[in-house]
């Protein structure tokens, strides 16, 4: 049913990694948004445009958002949810930790997950109920069976705020964990989470950031929730990510900071 929808994702994600590799030989032209450390670059912006152009010449009707601020148009069952470089930072220093997120929500539940490593040539995806795959082998969440033995991945708030408890539940979930990875890329850690290359996630996000990579760890067999354990909600910035075990202990920790 969704097969369409997703041709039309993995040509737009390719289409924006092409322009990703492109713009690493040159110098950037680097913008701030909300904070000092909240950036923006052309690359940002001519991958949105790019992204939005093949969507919205498909499918005019679809909504859109995007988060450089593109908008589509007003058929409410549809909604486009785009990322068009995720790791902006990251990509600004030429760390090889960035991607592309394309998501698609229909009657408000996301249907369709691309997200796209184009340095490392890797293509996530996910369709409901079709499975996620690792450009052409299905993948699958790890078997890790505590949270002591698991590796873990968090992110930082791009404008800073809330940073005392983000500091607070890195510092005591790396007591009970076997480690902690911050790659700067939310989206490819989510997708990690899928393959089984991290165990569990958190961080606090907008909608962009998860919307691809949230389906994809369900997809594989994982868990999503919210910061309580409760249902995930895509607009309420709130994601535990974790295979088919460790999520409960990750919410105790979690409950005791929020």
């Amino acid at each position: 049913m969704f097969e369409e929808f997703l041709t039309v994702a993995l040509e737009a994600a390719r289409s924006a990694g092409a322009i990703q590799l492109e713009g690493l030989s040159r110098q950037q032209r680097i913008e701030t948004k909300s904070s000092p450390i909240d950036l923006v670059t052309e690359v940002d912006r001519a991958c949105e445009a790019e992204i939005a152009r093949q969507i919205l010449e498909r499918f005019p009707d679809h909504q859109l958002i995007a988060e450089e601020g593109t908008v589509g148009g007003a058929n409410p069952r549809y909604r486009w949810i785009v990322d068009p470089l995720d790791g902006t930072t990251n990509y600004t220093h030429r760390y090889p930790c960035f991607s592309v997120s394309i998501g698609l929500e229909y009657q408000g539940e996301v249907v369709v997950g691309v997200v796209y490593d184009a340095l490392h040539q890797e293509l996530f995806r996910a369709t409901k109920g079709g499975g996620a795959f690792l450009n052409d082998q299905k993948i699958a969440v790890s078997e890790v069976p505590s949270m002591s033995r698991g590796l873990l991945c968090t992110g930082f708030p791009g404008d800073q705020a809330g940073n005392q408890q983000v500091l607070a539940a890195w510092e005591k979930i790396s007591l009970k964990c076997h480690g902690i990875r911050r790659d700067g890329s939310a989206a490819l850690d989510l997708c990690y989470v899928a393959s089984g290359r991290l165990d569990g996630f958190w961080e606090r996000l907008n909608s962009w950031d998860m919307a691809a990579g949230a389906l994809i760890v369900v997809e594989a067999g994982g868990r999503v929730t919210n910061f309580g354990g409760g249902p995930f909600d895509l607009y309420q910035r709130e994601i535990v990510a974790a295979n088919g075990y460790i999520g409960p202990e990750m919410v105790e920790v979690l409950r005791t900071i929020s």
